[in-house]
């Protein structure tokens, strides 16, 4: 029998091991927890980068695509046991749709995820509100649901304060802004590069408008949330509390939601675990949270209801554990992720 040539023989080895390597399937969204050719588990490269203590969640992640992830934090932070998650997306995959939905009475994040329609990844309780109303933005393709308060009772003041928002322009790309709605409508919505001045207690800024805050803009961003404070703005910790005149126990130890972006596009969900005492989890306070986003690598980041009405669904299912006793409490708007 006549052999093959010694570099057709070299030629079917090396195709042989290309065909299994690229045998193996990949999930979790991109790294993927099972390998080909029997080399054992790929490992996931999360989407972002990790600092100590934080751990890329198989169990919430395993059957979401790429591009998607979920991570967990159950360990020390500032000499106090800190419970967390995070849900991170790439929103330069255009992919995911970014969606703030406003509920006419108030309903569990996990009703509003189960009432929803199509593939739902992920979702975390919206801004401010009381009863039935929104305090804060919901805004979804372009329709404003639910405007930003105009103005607070500060006895013996009225304030107009601009409040935070986070939005996703018509690129997908992330942002954030210090907003009012300028008139008498709820569709003129415009942007400043710092909060309008206000502390409580001293005579009330004027009303924002085209020319107050300095610097504003029209802010036609289609899709938005609202929320209160500022955690962090352009890289560095920016909690604008009280130019927002929003007082929500930001020193003590609280459970808090929040949403924020990193420089490339990654976009945030956060939600950490408080109130919680028999189990060694407080919560944490403003400073806590706006850290652990710039840990994680937002550059940008806003505060959004915090305390019982904090609640974060993935993959279907509750991660932290309900403020109030441990029964998740209705709110008004949610934020939630979905496929395109």
């Amino acid at each position: 029998m006549t052999r093959p040539p010694l570099l057709a023989l070299l030629f079917i080895g090396l195709f042989s091991i290309a065909c299994s390597k690229d045998s193996g399937g990949s999930g979790g969204g991109g790294g993927g927890n099972t390998g080909g050719g029997g080399t054992g588990p790929t490992p996931v490269v999360p989407i972002i980068s990790l600092p100590a203590g934080w751990k890329y969640n198989s169990s919430y992640s395993s059957s979401f695509p790429n591009g998607i992830q979920a991570f967990s934090f159950d360990t020390i932070f500032n000499g106090h046991t800190v419970k967390a998650y995070c849900l991170a997306y790439d929103s330069r995959l255009g992919f995911y749709d970014f969606k703030p939905v406003q509920s006419p009475t108030a309903k569990k994040v996990s009703e509003i995820v189960s009432q929803e329609s199509g593939i739902v990844y992920g979702a975390i309780n919206g801004g401010y509100f009381g009863g039935n109303s929104s305090y804060s933005l919901v805004k979804y393709n372009n329709i404003v649901s639910a405007p930003n308060i105009k103005s607070v009772s500060r006895p013996p003041y009225i304030y107009f304060p601009t409040r935070a928002a986070f939005g996703i322009q018509t690129n997908g790309a992330p942002t954030t802004a210090w907003i009012y709605h300028v008139g008498t409508g709820n569709d003129n919505i415009y942007s400043y590069p710092s909060p309008s001045p206000n502390v409580e207690g001293s005579t009330p800024e004027p009303t924002p408008n085209e020319a107050f805050p300095t610097g504003g803009a029209a802010w036609t961003v289609p899709t938005a949330i609202g929320g209160s404070p500022m955690l962090l703005r352009g890289g560095l910790v920016n909690i604008s509390d009280v130019a927002e005149l929003i007082n929500i126990n930001n020193t003590s130890y609280r459970p808090r939601s929040a949403l924020g972006y990193t420089a490339n596009g990654i976009v945030l969900l956060l939600a950490v675990e408080g109130d919680n005492a028999s189990a060694g989890y407080p919560g944490v306070n403003l400073s806590e949270l706006a850290n652990i986003l710039k840990q994680l690598g937002c550059t940008d980041a806003m505060n959004l209801d915090g305390g019982g009405s904090t609640s974060m669904i993935i993959s279907g299912r509750l991660t932290v554990r309900p403020g109030d006793a441990g029964v998740e409490r209705p709110v008004v708007s949610a934020v939630l992720i979905k496929q395109k």
